[in-house]
């Protein structure tokens, strides 16, 4: 058993050592330059602040709805050339109330929606109070 751990280990050392070298460099090359998959090195990440908030709701509700706050932080990821060039218009930060006819202390998750090679990382409040207005004659 020994002589056969003896002649595994020893039998074209250089060989071994060579090909583990050259494993390691292709490795190391593919990671640095982004060979083969997405690479996080050519990635960055941008914060959009105050991004105002569309509040989407039937073309049937005559009602102003509210949120509060009516902003949001938005983290993006994407490659370094899109996001450099992004501008705030092209990022929709929107609140789904389509289907909710009244409700009293309501909270909503904010989605946000950005265009093909940028993904949201996080946003800042999740979820926003919802206001609605009192209806004339309502109390």
């Amino acid at each position: 058993m020994i002589e056969f751990l003896r002649s595994f280990f020893v039998k074209d050392f250089g060989l071994k050592l060579f090909s583990l070298g050259l494993a390691v460099s292709f490795h190391y090359t593919a990671d640095h330059f982004g060979v083969g998959s997405a690479s996080l090195a050519l990635q960055d990440q941008k914060e959009f602040r105050n991004l105002p908030i569309v509040v989407l709701s039937s073309a049937d509700d005559v009602r102003r709805a509210k949120v509060y706050p009516s902003q949001v932080d938005v983290t993006l990821r994407g490659e370094r050339s899109i996001l450099s060039k992004l501008q705030d218009k092209e990022i929709r930060v929107l609140v789904d109330l389509t289907g909710i006819d009244a409700a009293h202390d309501l909270r909503k998750r904010v989605e946000v929606s950005t265009p093909p090679g940028v993904t949201y990382v996080r946003i800042s409040p999740e979820n926003v109070q919802v206001v609605f207005p009192q209806l004339e004659g309502a109390q």
